[in-house]
């Protein structure tokens, strides 16, 4: 609010101004031609009328008429000077909608204040050229009003200005305007600053005293900002700068700024100590600077300035402090210390401000004093804020508290993971509690039914957890205007007791008779069954039911009477929906529809309502049955809007094209994988862009041929490009060095043949090079750079030659490397182990040669491969004894190495790139598609290795798959294997190990395949637990070895060390029918998912 009518009283004056200086003009008898507004002004305001539509404006400026007699500067928002030239326009929130800015406004040269905020101008572009026409402006204000891209370097040569606010999206009121919903949506680009830089910008706004930038991206010159403003902006008073992509520590040059009353830096990454001269600010009034990541102690000097009203430093976690002793009168009004480290802090410290309107905190760093001493404090308070992360206390004092507070309107509640119901009970009495947050509960509570006695609430908020229906008592709660429930575990139908909140605004799940509703958003829930039509909501702006189980047919054309539509999102349900044929059509159909949603929907063909829509920007119509051709029109009809386009896991065969150069402009995301499309690869045309996201696009797992020769010369600002399995042949081109912002390079299953460009390995910025499975031929670089940043490298699968080399110890963050099946020949490279981040090593199927002696570890390391998870070393020419040594480092292998498991990827602007991995499992060669950090497995085999098979290797308790097989290990199994309660797979096969099968092994219950065959072996073969399921394929070629599942008895001794354990039948069953369904899909090549018994992580499995 603070933000929304910073300039109400300096508008007011300037009202008053022209109210003055136009009553004047008529006093003194002036003439008609310096009493009415010049003709040419009238002209341009009415041109600048006639590009609204009105037919979706929520006004029609009834006032700008044309005629004799008439003057502009009586018209609705127009003020005049006293040469009868505009010098006031205020537009701002009056829904206006258009698609840009027209060029006429720069006609009124005279402009001294300039208001257009809170419109629709279409997510258009600001204007490149215009601004410097208007000199004389000191106020301007475009905020959240859809233009998007470069701020114009013209705004930095308006010397005059006084106020500049170009903030976009973030902080709107919903209830300030009723059309202008891309605020709410976040369908529209951010305005960005980097050519012409912060620094040009204000260089010349020498008198600024207010700047307000939020949501302006500018980053590229984040860490230079402080020293910017201190020297461009001497008298700022206030700055504002919410989620700008600052980074770095606050420059001491900051601290020439002393005239500043207002700083608000929320939502950056502004990291090091909140300074300490911000104590020498000594008007200063407001300092917000949640989120961020701030650190150290917070200056105690700030507590005590005279004019602080409002000090929010929540959410920076690693801030710690004390509150002081406040003294009598403080000023404070808000005070947040949310999720942050402050310590010691009582109720009495806040006894003597009087006015403390919000406050936020967390339960384990306050202590409450018993009721009697409590109940006449804080009688002010209107907000609360309250997180019980970590809290251990007791639950009741806070409870009394916080129902004390009879003044409350505002209250969130996180991280509590006790029953609701008692709380609940508490609050029940606080008449004037209007708004509830509750977030981050328990996944395991039933949301209760009491929820539905605060009947005065307006706004609702259950985010992160619950379980179970919604309760049908939600729909007593007929004052709500706003209702939020996402990213819970709710289930069942939608309650009909929502028809009865007849005065929603914003809801999450939509009912009957909610005319005035703008979102419905219930994504990510796990509601079913049916959804009902849509027609009545007829102020809809956003409607996404995205990821949940509901089912029915959808008719677009049910869709054609949401006229303010901007946001939808059907995608990932059970839904089918059809393209509304033999409907009427209304043109233009959705004329404000930015965003559409139907992946998974069942469609067979595209929505002909798309070729009616006019300023598309994301558009997904993944994972359906959509076959044949991709029109022409597709790639047209939003050359200058479409942002995003997602047409993969179709049957697309071919695409109308005119030109292997698509005409988008803007175009950032671009995905066809997995169709059937064939021929030349089609490029985006970025050559003249002046987006600055970085690009992704998907061409993986369809039947194209090739590329075009230059085709790198439109990748210019892509950051992920993924050409896998195709049938494309040819060199590498050494011109994808020359992308300096990619960080995906997938080519894999190809068939590129030649020399792998020693750029890429080198001294490139990727992050991920997967090459695997072509014809490529040559040796790797010997020098990679100190800077490297690759974390995955896979070259699985060619002809590389030569040595590994060294320098791939510069890559620090290294996490996979794969290059096997290559014709590589070294000795093992031990030197790899000071990797700390290093997970899967894939050296098999080359020439590697020497022993595995146990490297002399890194003297400041004390463990070796520390995160290592999978190594596969098999058909090389290793030799020698096994150290005992090795197996004792390997830390994620171990019982006490805590890693919860998560999918191994690399995290990319746009989606994240999963790293895959083939290894010999079960006996099949599989290929894991989704590698968690869980999997463990060591693959040893086809080697010449020999001597015992250390006892240390029972040490690895977290070790799933264990392949030992066709070496020459001679001795016993070791019994410590026993203890590797995780393994799922134990191939010892082709050794000349003797001996007994130790009776330690039948302690293995997750076991699913064992291969003990062609060894030495002797005794009676274990029955107990998993060893009663194996076949006696498991045990061939061991002369000695006798009892079942063999035919050879072993007489009538029995083995007094044989466990008689009893076991479920029940749990037999279930193991036996997981892993012959392991095995079953295996054999068949078929993806599927696989729930490990303790581990409960999926895997997918190809």
């Amino acid at each position: 609010m603070a933000h929304a009518t910073h300039l109400l009283p300096l508008f007011i004056l300037i009202q008053l101004y022209s109210l003055a200086t136009f009553s004047h003009g008529h006093g003194h008898g002036n003439t008609a031609a310096s009493s009415f507004c010049h003709p040419d002004q009238a002209a341009a305001l009415l041109q600048l009328k006639q590009s609204f539509i009105f037919d979706y404006s929520t006004t029609i400026l009834p006032s700008w008429q044309t005629g004799t007699g008439t003057d502009c500067c009586l018209w609705e928002g127009v003020g005049c000077d006293d040469g009868g030239h505009v010098s006031v326009l205020d537009l701002s929130a009056r829904g206006l909608y258009s698609n840009g800015c027209h060029p006429a406004i720069f006609n009124l040269t005279s402009l001294r204040y300039l208001d257009l905020s809170m419109n629709d101008f279409g997510g258009t572009r600001i204007p490149a050229a215009g601004f410097e026409r208007l000199s004389r402006l000191t106020h301007l204000n475009l905020s959240h009003s859809g233009f998007y891209g470069q701020i114009p370097v013209a705004i930095g040569k308006l010397t005059s200005l006084i106020s500049l606010d170009l903030s976009t999206r973030h902080g709107v009121d919903i209830s300030y305007t009723t059309t202008s919903y891309y605020t709410l949506l976040g369908g529209y680009d951010y305005l960005l600053l980097q050519e012409p830089s912060f620094e040009i910008l204000v260089a010349n706004l020498t008198n600024m005293r207010e700047l307000y930038l939020d949501g302006v991206d500018i980053t590229a010159s984040a860490e230079e900002w402080c020293v910017v403003l201190g020297k461009a902006v001497p008298h700022l008073e206030v700055l504002s700068m919410v989620r700008c992509g600052l980074r770095g520590s606050i420059h001491s040059s900051m601290s020439s700024l002393r005239s500043l009353t207002v700083i608000n830096l929320e939502g950056n990454d502004i990291s090091g100590v909140v300074p300490e001269f911000f104590s020498d600010f000594l008007n200063l009034s407001v300092l917000q600077l949640k989120y961020n990541s701030f650190s150290g102690w917070f200056p105690l000097t700030i507590f005590q300035l005279k004019n602080i009203r409002v000090l929010d430093v929540s959410r920076n976690r690693q801030l710690t402090g004390h509150l002081p002793e406040f003294p009598n009168g403080s000023s404070f009004e808000t005070l947040n210390l949310l999720s942050t480290n402050f310590s010691g802090m009582k109720m009495t410290s806040f006894s003597n401000i009087l006015y403390l309107r919000e406050i936020g905190f967390d339960a384990r760093s306050i202590f409450v004093e018993p009721a009697d001493l409590m109940f006449k404090k804080l009688n002010s308070l209107q907000h609360l804020q309250l997180s019980f992360a970590q809290f251990s206390g007791e639950l009741r004092p806070f409870f009394l508290w916080i129902s004390s507070l009879k003044n409350l309107t505002s209250l969130g509640l996180s991280y509590y993971f006790c029953e609701l119901g008692p709380f609940l009970s508490y609050i029940s009495s606080l008449k004037n509690l209007a708004s509830l947050r509750l977030s981050y509960f328990s996944s395991f509570k039933i949301m209760p039914n009491m929820i539905g006695n605060l009947t005065n609430l307006s706004t609702l908020e259950i985010t992160f957890g619950f379980t179970g229906q919604i309760p049908p008592s939600i729909g007593n709660l007929n004052k709500l205007t706003s209702l939020t429930i996402s990213d819970c575990g709710f289930s069942g139908a939608i309650p009909s007791s929502i028809g009865n909140l007849t005065k929603l605004r914003s809801l999450d799940i939509r009912w009957s008779g909610l005319s005035a509703m703008l979102s419905l958003d219930l994504a990510s829930n796990q509601l079913s069954g049916p959804i009902k039509e849509f027609g009545g909501l007829k102020d809809l702006v956003s409607l996404d039911l995205s990821s949940n189980n509901l089912t029915s047919l959808v008719h677009l054309s049910s869709l054609w009477k949401l006229r303010k539509l901007v946001h939808l999102v059907l995608s990932n349900n059970r839904l089918s929906v059809l393209d509304g044929e033999g409907s009427k059509p209304m043109v233009p159909l959705l004329p404000k529809l930015v965003i559409l949603g139907l992946a998974s929907c069942n469609m067979t063909r595209i929505p002909r309502l798309l070729m009616h829509v006019n300023h598309i920007k994301m558009l997904d119509l993944s994972s359906n049955n959509i076959h044949g051709t991709i029109p022409k029109w597709i790639w047209q009809r939003w050359d200058d809007s479409l942002t995003s386009l997602n047409l993969s896991h179709n049957i697309f065969t071919y695409m109308q094209l005119t030109s292997y150069v698509l005409p988008y402009n803007h175009l950032v995301s671009l995905d066809l994988s997995s169709n059937r499309l064939q021929g030349q690869i089609p490029m985006p045309n970025l050559l003249t862009t002046t987006n600055f996201y970085p690009q992704f696009l998907d061409y993986s797992n369809n039947r194209f041929s090739s590329v075009m020769s230059n085709f790198t010369a439109y990748l210019r600002r892509t950051g992920y490009l993924k050409l896998s399995r195709n049938d494309i042949s040819g060199h590498i081109p050494h011109s994808v060095c020359d992308l300096s912002n990619l960080e995906v390079l997938d080519l894999s299953y190809n068939n590129f043949s030649g020399i792998i460009p020693s750029c890429l390995v080198k001294e490139s910025n990727l992050c991920v090079l997967n090459l695997r499975e072509n014809h490529l031929e040559g040796t790797l670089p010997y020098h990679v750079s100190k800077h490297c940043n690759l974390k995955t490298i896979d070259l699985h699968g060619n002809k590389i030659q030569g040595q590994l080399p060294r320098s791939l110890s510069n890559c620090a963050a290294l996490e996979v490397l794969d290059i096997g099946n290559n014709h590589m020949v070294d000795t093992f490279p031990s030197w790899l182990g000071r990797l700390s981040d290093l997970r899967i090593i894939v050296l098999g199927s080359n020439l590697f040669y020497g022993s595995l002696t146990y490297p002399t570890r890194d003297r400041k390391s004390r463990e070796y491969f520390p995160k290592l998870q999978i190594i596969d070393i098999a058909s090389n020419n290793f030799s020698g004894n096994l150290d005992p040594q090795w197996f004792e480092r390997f830390a994620s292998m171990m019982a006490k190495f805590n890693d919860t498991g998560h999918i191994l990827r690399h995290r990319t602007y746009y989606r994240d790139y999963h790293n895959t991995v083939a290894i010999t499992y079960k006996g099949q060669y599989a290929t894991f598609e989704e590698v968690f950090t869980t999997l463990t497995a060591i693959d040893f085999s086809n080697n010449a290795l020999e001597g015992d098979i250390p006892e240390s290797v029972g040490s690895l308790v977290s070790l799933h798959i264990l392949n030992m097989s066709h070496n020459a290990f001679t001795g016993r199994i070791p019994p410590q294997i026993g203890e590797m309660r995780q393994l799922e797979s134990l191939d010892l096969s082709w050794n000349r190990l003797s001996g007994n099968i130790p009776q330690e092994l039948t302690n293995l219950t997750f076991l699913g395949t064992l291969n003990l065959c062609g060894n030495r072996l002797d005794g009676r073969i274990p029955q107990s637990r998993q060893f009663a399921t194996f076949e006696n394929t498991s045990y061939e070629g061991n002369a000695g070895l006798c009892g079942p599942p063999l035919s050879k008895p072993c007489g009538n001794s029995s083995n007094p060390n044989e466990a008689q354990v009893s076991i479920s039948k029940d749990h037999v069953d279930i193991i036996l029918f997981l892993f012959v369904g392991v095995g079953f899909g295996v054999g068949f090549t078929a993806g599927i998912l696989l729930k490990w018994g303790k581990i409960g992580k999926w895997f997918r499995i190809v």
